[in-house]
């Protein structure tokens, strides 16, 4: 018998915000259970678990999600998530589409946005 992954498990100063903003991402709802102020909140559908730890974040994200956009390009995308509070870290993009967009979440964890597939001709 082997294990599965349950969850991904992220640690935040505030669970119940920083899942709120991931929730807003991933256009997926939060888990009823939770409320603001509790010390965990979890994304229905997504496995991603928040957890609220009393020590800031210190380094560069040993993990980080790449995000690839499902009904838009790669830089609507960039500007959609700027809009609900990432910030743009290292802009990765080359002339001719190519490359990537490096962003933080509101509490600083490092993420990426590629090109769609349709970007890269895989339609």
């Amino acid at each position: 018998m082997t294990s599965t992954i349950r969850h991904v498990t992220i640690d935040s100063s505030d669970a119940h915000a920083l899942a709120g903003f991931w929730s807003r991402v991933l256009d997926r709802p939060l888990h009823t259970d939770g409320e603001p102020g509790d010390e965990w909140a979890l994304i229905e559908g997504a496995g991603l678990l928040f957890v609220t730890v009393p020590e800031g974040k210190k380094a560069k994200n040993r993990i980080h999600f790449d995000l690839e956009p499902q009904d838009r390009t790669r830089d609507a995308e960039v500007e959609r998530l700027i809009a609900l509070g990432a910030t743009l870290a290292d802009d990765r993009r080359n002339p001719d589409g190519t490359g990537w967009a490096v962003l933080t979440d509101p509490e600083g964890n490092e993420f990426c946005v590629e090109r769609s597939a349709g970007e890269r001709g895989e339609d």
